[in-house]
């Protein structure tokens, strides 16, 4: 590509742009699906052209689907949605919840799942050898990854028991499902925006049962729409929620940085973009590096974050945790508070 004057982003090496007077085109590969973005037609077609001399290559036209994500555009009303519908039905189909009762959450506060809860007995073992778990846990996580934010939580704590999941972490799965039968038009919609990146960091306080680690979770915004989300456990315990938050504002930060650049690779250069945190707490331990007796046991690797603040890297800022999108991601929310954490990042339906 590097003689056609197209270049491999150094973020993502499945991205490729070329710069055409003042703006890009932008070349996407996964495996054999090809995804071509630019607002020059020309160039688009030059590029088509280009690509059918060299390899054996279908053009499907105006991308309208691609790995398994319904593209819908909306010229007059400026908008474009990503979504999943088609591929949900055929997970629900497929594991015989087509017809399951909807819920409301993708996982309800009663459920308090540990590994005490693994089979022990023979019978238990038979059983769950015959559940699907692994497969609809893979089949669910694409959902997750690609469009649905939503139930990345959800998805996340039934993740951790895939070597030896019990009958309650199936019913748990199973109320995902229910879920997702309720909630299978949702989609991510994009706006004509300000490209302007903010992020949102949120962690409970030895939310795990069984090891007592807290869950990090954050979420980035184009504009108003989310672009990448994690929910995932911390790596280490820690004893004060202050601590927790502020492990979770560093990972955060790590993402933030990449997302920078990968920006200004294509174009859009982002400066002293804001990552939002609900900690006031962690917020000050990441602004003052002044001792102190009850934060010098954290590692100097957390103390990245005063760095990127002092360079102006990033702005961090004191959100409410009632407004704040990634509490979904930390852990379970009410009817309520989900739809308002979902509407916040641009899933609708």
């Amino acid at each position: 590509m590097q003689r056609n004057r197209y270049f491999r982003c150094n973020a993502d090496h499945c991205c490729y742009f070329k710069k055409v007077k003042s703006s890009f085109i932008i070349l996407l590969l996964y495996v054999d699906d090809m995804l071509v973005a630019g607002a020059n037609l020309e160039e688009i077609n030059n590029l088509k052209k280009q690509l059918s001399s060299e390899f054996e290559m279908k053009d499907l036209g105006a991308a309208k689907q691609i790995l398994g994500m319904r593209i819908s555009k909306d010229e007059q009303g400026g908008t474009l949605q990503l979504s999943q519908a088609e591929y949900i039905r055929k997970v629900l189909q497929r594991f015989n919840m087509s017809d399951a009762k909807p819920v409301r959450t993708p996982l309800a506060s009663h459920f308090r799942l540990s590994k005490e809860q693994c089979p022990e007995t023979d019978e238990e073992k038979e059983f769950m050898a015959r559940v699907p778990y692994a497969s609809t846990i893979g089949s669910l996580m694409y959902a997750m990854v690609c469009t649905r934010p939503d139930i990345s939580h959800a998805v996340g704590v039934m993740s951790r028991y895939m070597s030896n999941p019990g009958k309650q972490h199936w019913e748990a799965v199973k109320w995902i499902l229910r879920y997702l039968q309720g909630t299978t038009e949702k989609c991510l919609t994009f706006r004509k925006d300000e490209l302007k990146l903010e992020g949102y960091v949120d962690s409970d306080f030895a939310g795990e049962v069984d090891y007592r680690r807290n869950t990090t979770g954050y979420v980035f915004t184009l504009g108003i729409t989310a672009i990448s989300w994690v929910s995932q456990l911390q790596k280490i315990v820690t004893i004060s929620t202050t601590e927790a938050e502020y492990v979770a504002v560093i990972e955060a930060s790590k993402e933030l940085i990449w997302l920078q650049g990968l920006l200004a690779e294509l174009g859009f250069e982002q400066k002293m973009n804001v990552l939002h945190s609900d900690s006031q707490s962690a917020i000050h331990l990441a602004k003052n590096s002044a001792f102190h007796s009850r934060t010098k046991h954290i590692d100097l690797r957390y103390h990245f974050i005063r760095s990127l603040i002092e360079d102006g890297v990033l702005k961090l800022v004191k959100i409410a945790g009632s407004k704040n999108p990634a509490d979904m991601l930390t852990k379970p929310v009410t009817t309520e508070k989900l739809e308002l954490c979902a509407a916040s990042v641009g899933l609708q339906g």
